[in-house]
């Protein structure tokens, strides 16, 4: 009975809701109770790029349309700015400008082929309903005056294809009975009442354009005017902008109809900046040991430029398509590859673009299948078998659907990649904390146990405890202490460790062997004074009870790091310094208060007698110090060496 520590499931299940209610504070809400401790093991973070490493305020930067460029100017969601064109190079004979009403047109498509909604706010400024990608359009057209709102009333939308990542882009078609939208296209548009306009990733959409509208207005999209239109969206994504490319066709019967032969309105890039904490966050997860990895649906080029902004990359001397631990693997080459080929990409590569959701849950497998311990954000409905596959699902609490809420086992509140680090530090504490009690408790256990095996083999008449003390030990010697440690803070190394092992045990890197040679000592310890009690004639039974109690709060003491006390704030814990307080004051009513002597089978113990108890006591103490000491000096004189 003396093993076996009664207060454990209580002290472990309070812990976990302690570390629980600290992540909350920290915008990390917690589902299941368990991954608070399983946060501390993970060895890669996989997480999307939009809105969880950047802010997700996408702002239109620049528009592409004819042969310049329109520099958009403005802050914010604010439908107030400029557009300033300038020339581009072209490597073909065309003249330089725009086609007649070409840019509004591109801004007009953009509007229309979207649903976000701007809207002012009462206490001033203004904010988008929707999608921040779409909402970025919204208010380029705005800039422009162009107003979505009054063009949805004008060009009403008759059918739509929506988007999905399998496609990378979105059709909708717009009722002109009068051709006013249209009138930029010139012939090509005669007659047309109705139009089709789609918005999507450049290098699938303008594979469905045979056409462009040039300078001089609708022309043929020969190969290299479309190579030339693929590289002026390279070169965008390349400076980190996320780029779109719009697309026209008139006369084009409706959704039941493949979509091609279209033509081709120009690019918008959108500037979604990096969280300016994601930096730091990703330098903590390498030197914690974890592996940081982005996941995206965006251009290869935009994703190199934000990963190697953030410290996710180093500089590359390719292109952002290749294989090295520098370069971005595409979600086309994760299709492609069997298996084992995907293990191989995942445990060098780190950026993935134009990766669809269901290549995620291929990711998460094959991270696992290299031993890894995966955490994995998502937000969408195809996101969930991935967050169920994943030792911990991440969903997003401000655009995460209920499905992937749902499978995950932790909910970011506030969509922040810098949380997820924030949790697994919080994690990692939890994991340390029980480490710690497990410690104090199993290995104070350890000593009573031999203490009482001791004594027949002794000679010594009748037993040191009774079975109630043995059970106040266990409850309230053990219990106050251990709940004190769940809350001591976060060593200042804590994110400079490794993580845990996969399938570490509680008593793997030396708990086992700490538990068993500490109970040997403390039971050294208590055996010696036992015999010495006995022998002297005192009330050895209580004297022995005594010490077993006060011994154990300077094992608490001592189990509050490796690292020497002195070396620790003595103030940082105040519940550990009050429970070893009133755990202390109870023992000594045990002792002196008649009502629960006689209850607890106990002694008065005289100044001498009560002294010894306590120099035993510190003795033992001196000794759990000295220990540490003395590990220390050997590992400085190891790393010396």
């Amino acid at each position: 009975m003396a093993l076996v520590p009664e207060g454990l499931p209580a002290v472990i299940t309070v812990t976990l809701a302690i570390g629980t209610q600290r992540m909350v504070q920290r915008a990390a809400l917690i589902r299941r109770l368990p991954a608070v401790e399983a946060l501390g093991s993970v060895t890669v973070i996989c997480s999307d790029k939009t809105g969880t490493l950047t802010q997700n305020r996408q702002v239109v930067q620049e528009l592409r349309c004819g042969t310049e460029a329109i520099a958009v100017s403005g802050q914010g969601y604010e439908p107030i700015g400029t557009l300033t064109p300038s020339p581009l190079t072209v490597p073909f004979a065309q003249r330089q400008g725009t086609a007649p009403g070409a840019v509004d047109l591109l801004l007009q498509a953009g509007a229309l082929c979207s649903d976000a909604e701007l809207k002012s706010q009462p206490e001033g400024g203004w904010d988008v309903l929707g999608d921040p990608t779409e909402g970025a359009l919204v208010v380029a057209a705005a800039k422009a005056g162009q107003g979505a709102e009054e063009l949805r009333q004008r060009f009403h939308r008759q059918s739509e294809i929506p988007f999905s990542s399998e496609r990378q882009w979105m059709a909708v078609w717009v009722g002109d009975a009068d051709g006013e939208l249209q009138a930029p296209l010139g012939a090509a548009a005669e007659g047309s009442g109705t139009l089709l306009l789609t918005k999507g990733a450049p290098e699938v959409l303008i594979g469905t354009c045979d056409r462009w509208l040039a300078p001089s207005g609708v022309e043929a999209l020969d190969e290299p005017q479309r190579q030339w239109w693929l590289g002026q969206a390279r070169e965008l994504a390349a400076r980190g902008l996320r780029v779109l490319a719009f697309a026209a066709a008139p006369h084009h019967a409706g959704p039941e109809q493949p979509v091609e032969k279209q033509v081709l309105l120009g690019l918008m890039a959108q500037l979604d900046p990096a969280r300016p904490e994601v930096a730091e966050a990703v330098d903590r997860c390498r030197q914690a040991g974890i592996r940081p990895v982005m996941i995206t649906g965006d251009h290869p080029l935009t994703a190199h430029a934000i990963a190697t902004g953030i410290g996710l990359l180093q500089e590359s001397r390719g292109s952002g398509q290749g294989y090295g631990d520098d370069e971005v693997v595409l979600g086309k080459v994760l299709e492609a590859s069997d298996d084992d080929k995907l293990r191989q990409l995942v445990q060098r590569c780190s950026v993935f673009a134009r990766v669809p959701p269901e290549q995620k849950l291929r990711i998460v497998r094959a991270l696992q299948a290299n031993g890894q311990v995966v955490a994995m954000t998502g937000d969408g409905v195809n996101d969930a078998p991935a967050l169920k596959q994943a030792h911990i699902g991440v969903a997003m609490g401000l655009t995460g659907t209920e499905v992937s809420k749902e499978a995950a086992d932790m909910v970011l509140l506030d969509d922040n990649f810098a949380t997820i680090v924030n949790a697994v530090e919080q994690g990692r504490l939890v994991y340390a904390n029980i480490r710690r009690f497990f410690k104090y408790i199993l290995g104070s256990n350890v000593g009573e146990l031999l203490t009482i095996a001791a004594t027949p083999l002794l000679g010594l008449t009748g037993v040191p405890l009774t079975p109630l003390q043995i059970l106040w030990m266990n409850l309230v010697t053990d219990g106050l202490p251990a709940l004190a440690l769940a809350l001591e803070p976060g060593e200042r190394d804590l994110m400079s460790r490794p993580p845990a092992e996969p399938g570490e045990t509680i008593f793997a890197r030396g708990v086992g062997a700490y538990i068993l040679r500490i109970g040997v000592i403390f039971a050294a310890f208590s055996i010696a004074l036992m015999v010495y009690a006995y022998r002297s004639g005192a009330p050895w039974k209580t004297m022995v009870f005594t010490t077993l109690c006060l011994a154990q709060m300077g094992h608490a003491l001592a189990a509050r790091s490796d690292r020497p006390l002195v070396q620790v704030p003595a103030f940082s814990n105040p519940w550990l310094i009050a429970a070893v307080g009133t755990t202390t004051l109870l023992q000594m009513l045990l002792l002196y208060v008649k009502p629960l002597a006689a209850f607890f089978g106990t002694s008065p113990l005289s100044l001498r007698d009560l002294g010894i108890c306590l120099g035993v006591s510190l003795l033992f103490f001196v000794y759990l110090e000295l220990e540490k000491v003395f590990r220390l000096w050997r590992r400085h004189r190891s790393a010396d060496s």
